[in-house]
């Protein structure tokens, strides 16, 4: 099974898959999956919708009569505008620094005609698991997340749209503090997620993986992981994923 498959079979994807189907509309004209990648979502839409538009920087390898695949940049679409009754953008908007951040929002309220869903791991704490890139020498945030949300943040995205359901799901008590931040960035963040197909965020290379650590940079890697413990009993639950269900007025 590939890293992808065990992803998508995990409790925790099911989950997440579930409440994205419970928020998307059961039928409609013409969809666009924002972030394709396997085509897993638009797999599903094309259930619902008559046509699906399956978008990524790559053109996404997807077989299915209903669904047009498609290369672009969601920072600048190549479509008219108010063109999809659904437009579906999950586990995209993390990855967007500013300010092509703005930009792709606003992107993705143009060409929405109805319906506009938005899924982002939600208020994460994006220093847990950074990597140091074996090229550069940069420090990475987990996964290539460089955006942290929370619904207020999310919702100031896209003023030209109306708040319609928003979901919290999964749990986590995942967080650091700032002086076990710093020790593992000494230490050479060992333990980050260097199993990710993201590149390296400033050098845009892969990350290879985490150098020989020292007996001194060992020490250090210790004295992060009791940081962590000693404010673990303090640290309240929270959702792990925040999903917005977004419609046009008019």
């Amino acid at each position: 099974m590939s890293h992808m498959d065990a992803y998508r079979a995990s409790g925790a994807e099911r989950l997440r898959t579930d409440d994205l189907l419970a928020l998307m509309p059961k039928h409609g004209a013409s969809a666009l999956d924002v972030g394709a990648r396997d085509g897993h979502f638009s797999l599903l839409m094309a259930e619902r919708f008559d046509n699906v538009t399956a978008l990524d920087l790559s053109q996404p390898r997807i077989t299915h009569p209903k669904i047009n695949c498609v290369a672009g940049n969601t920072a600048a679409l190549d479509f008219p505008d108010r063109c999809f009754d659904l437009v579906f953008c999950a586990e995209v908007l993390e990855h967007i620094p500013s300010p092509a951040l703005e930009r792709a929002c606003t992107e993705l309220a143009r060409v929405c005609r109805s319906t506009l869903l938005i899924g982002v791991p939600f208020d994460q704490d994006i220093r847990v698991g950074r990597t140091t890139c074996s090229h550069c020498g940069q420090t990475n945030p987990p996964w290539g997340h460089v955006n942290r949300f929370d619904e207020a943040r999310l919702a100031n995205l896209f003023p030209s749209l109306h708040l319609a359901e928003r979901s919290l799901i999964g749990s986590t008590r995942e967080r650091t503090n700032a002086l076990s931040t710093w020790l593992m960035d000494q230490a050479g963040n060992p333990y980050g997620t260097y199993s990710q197909d993201e590149p390296c965020v400033h050098c845009n290379h892969p990350l290879g993986q985490p150098a020989p650590r020292s007996f001194v940079q060992k020490l250090i890697t210790k004295a992060a992981f009791l940081g962590q413990r000693l404010q673990r009993p303090f640290i309240a639950e929270r959702a792990n994923w925040i999903h917005l269900r977004f419609e046009r007025a008019n």
